[in-house]
């Protein structure tokens, strides 16, 4: 069976996860996870990578993440897979493959689902019921973005940017964007396109992906629109 086409531009957002063989764990101990983002900073400023959000969960990983090239998402995996796994295999005595297969990845619309997948990324942990509020995690964008805490992996996105005229405004801005219930529907969309590599996005966006690309990218299967919020 062929495999999916992947739908990727240059300079447009991706979300993209990456998940351990049969869900199992990648990361064992704290020096892991430390290790994990160094070739992942490594990686982002050689392929012209800027991320804007990520989580590292025991088992898998969720990056947002703008690519210069079509290749340079596909070329930071590679680089970060071709050390991590070496690094792991190493320090733990183990032998065969890390990874569920290649990494998913869809890209996104800016203006409305951008912010709300930096928000749905970083709050992964609280939805697993390991930490009750997404601060208390520690392999995460969200104090950076929401607390002001250096990270020189992070780029920010010109719409992170627009939230207010200095740090502290965009700080507190984007704090707010946590007080709120995520529609379903929302959660829906951001799931049914990750897994299915469709954009992200309105009919407009995925009308001018599919006259960039010459390709027609699909549409994302629902189920029966639901009201109630999470």
């Amino acid at each position: 069976m062929s495999r999916k086409p992947r739908f990727f531009l240059p300079n447009v957002p991706v979300h993209a996860i990456q998940r351990g063989n049969n869900r199992q764990a990648i990361f064992f101990d704290d020096a892991d996870y430390k290790a994990y983002l160094n070739w992942l900073k490594i990686a982002a400023d050689k392929y012209n990578c800027k991320i804007h959000s990520y989580v590292l969960m025991t088992n898998h990983v969720h990056l947002l993440v703008t690519p210069e090239t079509s290749e340079g998402l596909s070329r930071l995996f590679q680089y970060v897979g071709r050390f991590y796994v070496s690094y792991i295999n190493k320090t733990y005595g183990r032998t065969g493959t890390l990874w569920e297969g290649r990494y998913k990845s869809n890209i996104v619309e800016d203006e409305y689902y951008l912010l709300n997948c930096s928000r749905y990324i970083e709050l992964n942990p609280v939805r697993a019921g390991m930490v009750k509020s997404p601060d208390r995690y520690c392999w995460s964008s969200y104090k950076t973005n929401a607390l002001g805490l250096a990270d020189s992996l992070l780029t920010p996105h010109p719409l992170y940017l627009q939230l207010g005229s200095n740090d502290g405004i965009r700080q507190l801005a984007y704090q707010g964007l946590f007080k709120t219930s995520f529609d379903i529907r929302i959660l829906d969309d951001l799931r049914a396109c990750l897994q299915s590599g469709t954009p992200l996005g309105n009919d407009k966006f995925k009308d001018k992906v599919e006259q960039v690309l010459k390709v027609k990218v699909g549409q994302v299967k629902r189920g029966r629109p639901r009201l109630k919020k999470v």
